[in-house]
Formats: C-alpha cells, structure tokens, sequence
C-alpha cells in the first residue's frame, strides 16, 4: 500500500497501528480506501468505496495536534496560510482538510485554533481513466481540443480524470494522430501534479508546465505571459475570481485553447 504508507506516517504510532490493524482485519486493498477521518474524542472512521468503516477508538486533542504537526514538519507557523485555507497538501497529492475555531480578523481568517478535526483524502493516479471521455475533448479534424468543464458530486474523480487528460494532450495521442500540446497547469491547492521540492509526483505529460500554490488569477497570467501555453488547465474553479480568471485567459489567449474543471458538486 504505497500510497497509503505515504499518509500513515503523518498519525501518531498507536493510531498507526489501528488502521495498519483494520486494514488486515478487513481485507482492504488499497484501491477501496477514500478517506481516513480523525475527529477529537470521536472514533475513527475509514470510508471506503461502498462503505464507511468505524475504528472504536476516542481520538485525542493531543494527537490531533500531533498529527498536525508532523504534516506541518513541525513548523505549524510555516503553513499558517494553508491552514487559513483550512487543507494541507501533502507529497503524493494526498490533502487534508482542517477545522477548528477560526479567528477572523477584518472579515478575513486569520488563524484556526483548537483543531479538532482532520479528513485524509487519499489521491492516487488512475492512468488512461479518460480514454472514453477522449473523442468528446479532442478535436481531431484540427489537432486541437474543446473548451471543456468537467461536472459532478463529490468524490466522483474529477481530478483524477482531470490529470489524466492533462498527460494525454501534453503527451500526444497516437492512436487518434492527435500532437502533443504545451499545457500549463495552476495547481492552486496542489492536488493535479502533487508538487514535492519542485518536481510533480503524478504524470501530467512531457510538455506540462506546473505553477502551484497561486491564485488561479494570477497564475494564468504568468502562464500565458511567459510559457506560451496552448492549453490551460486547472480544478475547483468555484467563485467569482476564478470564473473572471477564466474569462480574462479565455479573450486573452490568441490561438490557445483553455482547458478547465470546475468542482461545483454538480449545481453549476
């Protein structure tokens, strides 16, 4: 369980062992596993494909915190702005949801404290998950692609089709004489490339340029400034400045097309 083994090492060792412990009990594979939920003075709950999996064990404010801070390499002020945001991005593209008691300061969050609650989304790769969606992307008369928005409830794999389709167009596709296009990636919350010291822990093609950890505003226009992308594509697009962000790259971009996906949990 590699990817897992990735997550597992941020918990403290006896919850370590509990869900080491559940997963042979259980027979899970690693394929099943979603989301691993740690909540203070709650037990644990591991949600699978089909199911939602109950660990009989009250976690701990003290290794809530922990947890924290092994996420954090135990520096939380170094990731203070992530944690406003309320996730963390980990190696492996895996992120973390945090709550707690904000602290808002001129309308803006400027703090969360007493965390109670951390959700580990499990993110892998699924290589060539896009292949029947393909033929309603590319535009194989003119080698080109169609502005697209990708729509569904939660957990349904936008992303993960997202980043397949990303590699594909970056890398060509043979079989449909479709070239290869120079994308550009704004990986805003990290979770498409999985960035780690600068170099991307998932495929997303050979002529790919990643720009994370920015406002989707701002990185398309780095992007279509400097790297003269002919695809843009990014995830989660969900409020006004992102959608004036798109209509701003979309009029600016001369021969490029733009590429998007849009988490709105199917009510767009």
């Amino acid at each position: 369980m590699r990817d897992i083994e990735e997550v597992l090492r941020y918990f403290p060792s006896n919850i370590y062992s509990l869900l080491e412990s559940a997963f042979k009990q259980n027979n899970i594979i690693e394929e099943e596993i979603r989301e691993i939920r740690i909540r203070c003075k709650r037990p644990i709950i591991l949600k699978l494909r089909q199911v939602d999996l109950l660990i009989e064990y009250e976690v701990s404010q003290t290794e809530i915190l922990q947890t924290l801070e092994r996420l954090c390499n135990n520096s939380i002020y170094a990731y203070k702005n992530q944690i406003c945001d309320g996730f963390l991005t980990v190696k492996g593209g895996h992120r973390i949801g945090i709550t707690g008691t904000a602290v808002v300061e001129d309308g803006k969050v400027t703090n969360l404290k007493y965390i109670t609650s951390l959700n580990f989304r499990i993110a892998r790769e699924v290589l060539d998950c896009s292949n029947e969606i393909l033929g309603q992307v590319i535009d194989r008369q003119n080698n080109n692609i169609y502005t697209t928005l990708i729509v569904s409830p939660p957990g349904m794999g936008k992303t993960t089709m997202l980043r397949d389709i990303i590699r594909k167009i970056s890398d060509g596709i043979p079989n449909m004489n479709f070239l290869g296009k120079t994308c550009g990636v704004v990986d805003e919350r990290g979770e498409i490339a999985a960035m780690y010291h600068g170099i991307p822990q998932n495929d997303v093609g050979l002529r790919t340029d990643v720009i994370e950890n920015i406002s989707k505003s701002k990185g398309m226009k780095m992007l279509i400034r400097s790297m003269a992308p002919e695809v843009i594509a990014c995830d989660e697009i969900g409020s006004k400045e992102d959608v004036e962000a798109i209509r701003r790259g979309y009029f600016s971009r001369g021969q490029r097309d733009i590429y998007y996906a849009w988490k709105d949990n199917g009510r767009c």
